[in-house]
């Protein structure tokens, strides 16, 4: 069987809305990242980008299990000597409430240039209002 090769001008870009209120977040991350990929499209191929836009929102009101609030941890270094901060998910989510959600589905893509490229088709919300109204997004999840 051949693969695939989409033009970047035929592939048909539409907009999804997640609402993350109640749900895991881990799969709130898989279901956004599967459209991010275009893996819900005939089309997908694996090295080019054929996905859609997702837009989640109420990202704060995600739901983790089995203790990982108090469990989870972030950690980034500065990259000097004794430079690892960590941090945990209950904290992060006070400073940023979008941050845990962007980077569950950013862990979900691919590493690389096409990974980053996907990365800026996701648009994560705190609250219920988005300023994305005039693109329709089809209601999903």
């Amino acid at each position: 069987m051949k693969t695939i090769f989409v033009k970047p001008a035929e592939v048909e870009r539409k907009w999804f809305l997640i609402d993350a209120e109640g749900k895991t977040l881990g799969k709130t991350a898989v279901l956004a990242a599967d459209i991010l990929r275009g893996k819900n499209k005939p089309c997908y191929t694996p090295h080019q980008e054929v996905g859609d836009y997702v837009i989640i929102i109420n990202a704060e009101k995600a739901v983790v299990t089995g203790g990982k609030e108090t469990k989870k941890l972030y950690r980034r270094h500065s990259g000097f000597l004794g430079g690892l901060k960590t941090a945990v998910y209950r904290d992060v989510l006070v400073k940023k409430p979008t941050f845990p959600m962007e980077q569950a589905v950013k862990g979900m893509l691919p590493k690389g240039r096409l990974g980053r490229k996907l990365f800026t088709n996701l648009k994560v919300y705190a609250g219920a209002q988005h300023p994305h109204s005039a693109q329709k997004p089809e209601i999903i999840g």
